[in-house]
């Protein structure tokens, strides 16, 4: 049985597909990895032709076949709204990834995503990831304090804005930029400690 990492979030723009990509492509250096596109708009399925590293799997509906798919490490990739398969999808993950950017409309914003994790009570099981993040700025220490209340647990490692990432689809992961690739790394390594 795989161990199913979701990656959600309400808000769209805060890198929840470009996030899952570069995990997915980084761990499948010595896994076995699917990612399953829940995505209406089907970013990462159009990419299922030229990615050979790992599987991507289109929208299914019937959310117990991800539990018997044969990998080591099943990716889901949520729509940037509270569907209503997020409940389901939440209490068969392992891990739930809730990438943000620090910003305070995302603070907002990630208030819904964390209450219905928590309904679930699933909040133990829950990273939150800063994803996208401006150098030498306060304002990720003041959304750190903003997400205080919500006592959900938060990487240690921040993904920064590098255009590395936004390229990464297109040059099949990070590897040629050092930065980049070292936070991945950093991140990755977060993610199958807690995993493992």
């Amino acid at each position: 049985m795989p161990k199913i990492i979701l990656i959600t979030h309400q808000k769209g723009g805060v890198g929840k597909s470009t996030l899952t990509f570069n995990l997915a492509q980084n761990i499948a250096k010595s896994s076995k990895v699917a990612v399953l596109d829940f995505d209406s708009q089907g970013s990462l399925s159009q990419l299922k032709e030229i990615i050979t590293s790992f599987d991507i799997i289109p929208f299914v509906e019937d959310i117990n076949t991800i539990l018997n798919l044969e990998y080591d490490f099943v990716f889901i990739d949520t729509p940037p709204y509270l569907s209503n398969h997020l409940p389901k999808l939440i209490n068969i993950a392992d891990l739930i990834l809730v990438p943000t950017k620090a910003g305070i409309l995302d603070l907002l914003a990630i208030k819904s995503t964390l209450k219905l994790i928590e309904l679930e009570q699933k909040t133990n099981a829950t990273l939150v990831v800063f994803n996208m993040i401006k150098p030498n700025t306060t304002l990720t220490l003041d959304i750190l304090i903003g997400l205080e209340e919500y006592k959900v647990p938060i990487a240690k490692t921040h993904i920064s804005d590098l255009v590395a990432f936004t390229r990464s689809v297109v040059l099949q992961g990070v590897a040629n930029d050092r930065n980049a690739q070292r936070q991945l790394d950093q991140l990755s390594k977060e993610i199958l400690l807690l995993l493992l």
